[in-house]
């Protein structure tokens, strides 16, 4: 055999092997498989804030709130899944819109197999709102780490988020049909 025709036997095998590396690794598209879709819980993508008090017309609102969007991402290691989750949540004054910080809830909630909350916590997005700077949107990070003894035990888990409304400010968004 010439020292071109082992040449020309090799190529095809390098190529495949180059072309194997070219895409994502074993564990990157498990954790792609795996991660957990995060989901807005039903009522609790909208609030409407009203300023203490007993009114509830449209004079009477300090700030409009709304989840923008939000995405996971996610990694493995051992017995871990490390999920990135990323929130945007949008803001606009009311008439009524106080001096001072503008504070938003919101919460995320880590589902298990059976639907109970594994993880929980509850969080605040701050803005500066005024009649001059009357919009506001904020990108809420936290990163979540999930256990699992095999990998399908991570089918189970999901991930549920939303604005954290009062029980006046849910039965407002329920009656007005937001």
């Amino acid at each position: 055999m010439t020292p071109l025709s082992k040449f020309a036997c090799a190529a095809p095998l390098a190529l495949a092997l180059l072309l194997a590396g070219c895409g994502g690794s074993d564990s990157e598209d498990q954790a792609s498989a795996y991660c957990p879709t995060p989901f807005t819980v039903q009522d609790a993508g909208r609030l409407t804030h009203f300023k203490e008090g007993p009114g509830r017309d449209p004079r009477d609102v300090e700030y409009e709130a709304a989840l923008a969007g939000v995405r996971a991402n996610c990694t493995l290691k051992k017995n871990q899944m490390n999920v990135n989750v990323v929130m945007r949540v949008a803001v606009a004054a009311g008439p009524s819109v106080s001096s001072g910080t503008t504070r938003v809830p919101y919460f995320v909630r880590v589902l298990g197999g059976q639907g109970t909350v594994v993880q929980g916590q509850d969080f605040t997005a701050d803005f500066k709102l005024s009649s001059r700077n009357p919009r506001g949107q904020s990108q809420e990070e936290l990163s979540l780490v999930l256990p699992y003894g095999k990998l399908s035990d991570l089918g189970a888990y999901r991930i549920a988020v939303g604005l954290k409304p009062s029980p006046q400010e849910l039965d407002f968004n329920r009656r007005s049909g937001r």
